[in-house]
């Protein structure tokens, strides 16, 4: 399906709240419903009678999130200054995995630290402790994106075996030998953080 980050957000909001779909201005009046034969449209059953696109719940099946901080529990702290759409991912899934940057027994946090925690415990299906787990991306603040490996796994799309040569390098080692071919965990930790 392709739709825009709009709708696609939309999408994991509607499923996320157990609803079959969500109303929508976004994606009318472009090529959206054209590529998406399968999209409706729906009016409006107020006074305005406005026609909307009726964008529908994207169930998943499994949610896959990286955060900051984490507890034995399941609950989450995402520090950075974007939380992006992990917690409507989470909340659209039927079961939710977090990696987190530190894993801690149970957190005792404060209502100041508590804002960053953006989902319910009880969606979190299990945790596991994976320093530099976001990477190449970002784990704001911890580390930037490392444009080099993002580089290079991009290059390899066009290469003969690009793939093939991908796995090899930084999958089939383990995460030890995946952090010791980027450079190793001081390299990692140092990535700055783009500017905003």
């Amino acid at each position: 399906m392709e739709l825009d980050e709009g709708l696609f957000q939309w999408g994991l909001k509607a499923a996320g709240m157990r609803v079959p779909f969500l109303p929508a201005r976004a994606g009318l009046a472009t090529d959206v419903l054209t590529h998406n034969p399968e999209l409706k449209t729906i009016r409006s059953p107020y006074a305005d009678g406005e026609e909307l696109l009726a964008m529908p719940a994207l169930y998943l099946d499994v949610a896959f999130v990286h955060v900051n901080r984490a507890d034995r529990l399941g609950n989450t702290l995402v520090t950075g200054n974007d939380a992006y759409f992990d917690h409507h991912v989470v909340r659209a899934a039927k079961q939710a995995f977090v990696s987190a940057e530190e894993v801690v027994e149970k957190f005792e946090l404060s209502k100041e630290e508590a804002r960053f925690n953006t989902f319910e415990r009880s969606l979190v299906t299990g945790v596991i402790e994976a320093p530099f787990g976001a990477h190449p991306t970002m784990c704001s603040p911890n580390y930037g994106w490392d444009m080099k490996h993002l580089k290079e796994y991009s290059d390899g799309a066009s290469e003969e075996n690009g793939w093939a040569n991908y796995v090899e390098k930084y999958v089939q080692g383990g995460e030890e030998q995946y952090r010791e071919n980027n450079g190793g965990t001081d390299y990692l930790a140092s990535i700055p953080l783009p500017a905003l």
